[in-house]
């Protein structure tokens, strides 16, 4: 038992990892491929991860707090100016949309799949959620640059315990039949799932305020509170966790008190690991055979209805006011995946009414992973293409944001704009940037560290960033603010100057970015150069004019630096880095200036 234990535990990390990392290489949704090498692994496939041998009753639980984690996770990043006047459209979505929702998915799943009644309305209540489990990570996809993204991003994480509490009670009143005390669970469920959100909140806001708590034990308070205040609301109505964990979330993510960046961060790291381990799991857990009895003409037909009719209907009827633009309806219409609360939901329901003895509940866990499988497939699949049509989303977001406008990095930007690549720079000095301005470049006046600007930039098209200030600090920090939007691969900074590099000063390799195009180039030297009349310049490349041309023309102080690709794809160059110009290629580099 414990060698198939330390197996199994062994077999989720790797083929988690294996399907993450495979998912981002082949661009496709991570999520279809977790269920599959679940699937495979599972009893049903090689073995490697027995779940039910391995957990045995601790599965379901462990299930449940894995949940609660990722929900105040999720909560976190929702903060409520990225919504603007949207915060009504959610509201709609998650309590109105829910109920029709509800009411369709339950009349297909009688008339369609052939459930019996109660079985019909349960599945129906359970499909109201999506959940940031699979939301997050096909948005992260898309990029959307809409307000529907936004939207979608709240819905996904609202509704996940909204639709799982009313599950629970759908599925007390019909084991129980006690639909009055049903009424009375969602009235307590409001009541001890606010309370157990925001008192953990405001414990942690004043631990932390007050420093009662080192730094290195604020995402270890912040986990400990958060698994505190869902067990706290469990224990006074059932179920209630969810919310609790989402509420205090959401308090956190829109205090102003305290910065709770570092703790997000954390929590980001830990939903990945979270996400892969429980897809696995779950799927693992799933029989081949229930899918091929579920698996047919109705249950395409089903999910087509899922699809085509029940959600697009649903955002029709909750955007009546016009306050959701049409081409953000049409996208919000067309992204609505089921994750892993569904499948948890489904998974305790079902035992459970196969135990009460009602027909058909063997079904219904096959026929949630086959919805998650194919809605995550449907929607994976069409969404970036449709964001793309609706211009919702840029095809290559390969265009820079500068820090700094001094005149080399005006002189960058004006050479990345005659590649056609889109520009802003951003500045807190006002005379820089005015000089941009007259130079008829995109510029933002402002520090890219600021809440402001987090809230203020806009990035149509903006895929890196280059940090050309001459501080090397400021460099570094910018480049880590934006990690998270760009990927530390599209984050670039001016070699540290060598006063910096040669004493005690020198930024540790965590904090800094990539070092654009080579360790001499720092700040002074670039300054130098300008004043010597260096300037960057963009070159076509051809077969009759290479790399080795290009050098020979601008000399031996040349240093090529961007290369923009026929395909749109841009590689900058940096410091391990390499660059290999190809004919075709558009070649921006520094010239006219000798190196010292």
């Amino acid at each position: 038992m414990n060698d198939t234990f330390v197996v199994g535990l062994v077999s989720v990390a790797a083929l988690g990892g294996a399907a993450q990392w495979l998912g981002w290489r082949l661009r496709l949704p991570a999520i279809l491929l977790l269920l599959l090498f679940g699937m495979a692994a599972g009893p049903d496939g090689i073995g490697l991860v027995p779940t039910d041998e391995m957990f045995g009753d601790l599965l379901l639980p462990l299930v449940a707090i894995a949940v609660a984690i990722l929900l105040f996770e999720g909560a976190l990043t929702l903060h409520l100016p990225e919504l603007g006047d949207q915060l009504r459209v959610v509201g709609r979505l998650v309590t109105v949309g829910a109920a029709i929702t509800w009411a369709l998915s339950a009349v297909g799943a009688h008339f369609v799949l052939g459930l019996s009644w109660p079985l019909a309305i349960l599945l129906g209540s359970i499909l109201t959620v999506t959940g940031p489990t699979v939301v997050l990570p096909l948005l992260r996809q898309i990029r959307p640059t809409g307000a529907g993204g936004a939207v979608l991003k709240w819905e996904g994480i609202l509704i996940d315990p909204i639709g799982a509490v009313l599950a629970v009670l759908v599925f007390e009143a019909l084991v129980d039949g006690a639909v009055a005390a049903a009424f009375v669970g969602i009235g307590k469920t409001l009541v001890f799932g606010s309370l157990f959100g925001v008192l953990p909140a405001a414990v942690l806001v004043v631990c932390l305020e007050r420093y009662w708590i080192p730094d290195h034990l604020h995402s270890a308070a912040a986990l400990a509170l958060t698994l505190l205040g869902y067990g706290l609301s469990n224990a006074f109505q059932h179920e209630s966790g969810l919310l609790a964990v989402t509420v205090m979330g959401v308090v956190l993510a829109n205090q102003h008190r305290v910065d709770i960046s570092h703790i997000t961060e954390f929590k980001e790291n830990l939903q990945v690991l979270i996400i892969s381990a429980l897809f696995i799991v779950l799927a693992a857990r799933v029989e081949w055979s229930d899918l091929q009895a579920i698996l047919g003409p109705r249950f395409a037909l089903f999910l087509a209805l899922l699809v085509l009719v029940v959600r697009p209907v649903t955002v029709a009827l909750c955007t009546l006011d016009g306050r959701l633009s049409r081409r953000d309806r049409i996208f919000v219409s067309a992204m609505a995946p089921r994750g892993v609360v569904a499948a948890a939901v489904t998974a305790v329901f079902a035992l459970r009414l196969e135990e009460e003895g009602f027909a058909g509940a063997e079904e219904l866990v096959p026929i949630m992973f086959l919805i998650i499988a194919g809605s995550v497939a449907v929607y994976g699949l069409i969404g970036r293409p449709l964001a793309l049509r609706l211009g919702l989303a840029e095809r290559n977001p390969n265009g820079f944001v500068i820090i700094g406008a001094h005149p080399f990095a005006r002189g960058l930007a004006r050479a990345l704009q005659l590649a056609d690549l889109p520009v802003l720079v951003v500045d807190t000095n006002v005379g820089l940037v005015g000089a941009a301005r007259k130079e008829g470049l995109p510029v933002y006046h402002g520090s890219v560290l600021s809440d402001q600007a987090d809230e203020e930039l806009e990035l149509p098209g903006i895929g890196k960033l280059l940090a050309l200030t001459a501080n090397d600090e400021v460099n570094a920090l910018s480049a880590r603010h934006y990690v998270h939007l760009f990927g530390r691969q599209n984050l670039y900074q001016l070699s540290p100057s060598r006063a910096a590099s040669e004493g005690s000063s020198e930024l540790s390799s965590e904090l800094r970015a990539r070092v654009l195009g080579s360790a001499d180039l720092t700040y002074q030297e670039l300054q130098r150069r300008f004043g010597a009349g260096a300037q960057f310049t963009s070159t076509p490349l051809t077969d009759q004019f290479g790399l080795d041309d290009w050098l020979s023309e601008h000399g031996e102080g040349a240093v090529p630096l961007i290369v923009m690709r026929p395909t749109g794809d841009v590689v900058v160059s940096a410091v391990g880095g390499t660059l290999e110009p190809r004919p075709g290629d558009t070649l921006i580099g520094l010239t006219g200036a000798s190196a010292m």
